[in-house]
């Protein structure tokens, strides 16, 4: 299959390191561009905050394109900080985080990535999501990418800022959401050409 031949999809986001993963991944399946909107930061579960968002890049784009969302969710707290994790590592750093759950015994989280795949204004969105289960651990690798650092996932000696960035992709939230938006997509071709 040609270059020409592949789904093109618009992936809303403004943060570089999501953009190069998301390409990484989507290659040779996908072609992914990239565009910034200014959307309201919106509150409630994961798939209530990717639906939403997704039907309104949709409707501001005038066309398909993917949203993400991203949680970081410790067990010791029921899941929070979740969907607000970007406020808590903007606002008080790895270091913070992980004092946060210094007064639990259990550090294990897991990291929730939900993918919105909207058609366009008035279709409803799609929802893909991944998980991977870790634990929080002293910031170790590069701080480059939002709290990659202070993220072990399971079976692993290495945070995912450690981690060679193939390996994460393959183990990853992000990847495990995107393979299932791949298989959308696949599915779809596949009814499209029968």
């Amino acid at each position: 299959m040609s270059s020409q031949e592949l789904p093109k999809l618009v992936f809303v986001t403004g943060n570089k390191n999501k953009l190069l993963e998301v390409q990484a991944i989507l290659k040779g399946v996908i072609d992914v561009e990239s565009h910034k909107i200014d959307l309201p930061e919106l509150q409630g579960t994961t798939e209530d905050i990717a639906r939403q968002k997704c039907k309104l890049a949709a409707e501001t784009l005038n066309g398909p394109c993917i949203t993400e969302d991203t949680a970081l969710c410790f067990n010791a707290m029921n899941g929070l900080p979740g969907p607000y994790i970007k406020w808590f590592q903007d606002s008080i750093g790895h270091a913070g985080i992980n004092k946060m759950l210094d007064g639990f015994d259990d550090r294990s989280a897991y990291a929730l990535c939900t993918f919105g795949y909207c058609e366009g204004p008035g279709h409803e969105p799609m929802i893909f999501e991944g998980r991977t289960n870790g634990k929080i651990v002293p910031s170790r690798g590069p701080c480059t990418f939002g709290w990659d650092a202070i993220f072990q996932p399971d079976g692993f000696d290495k945070t995912y800022a450690e981690l060679d960035k193939e390996v994460k992709n393959s183990i990853s939230h992000r990847g495990k959401a995107l393979e299932l938006l791949k298989k959308f997509f696949a599915d779809r071709q596949q009814q499209q050409a029968s």
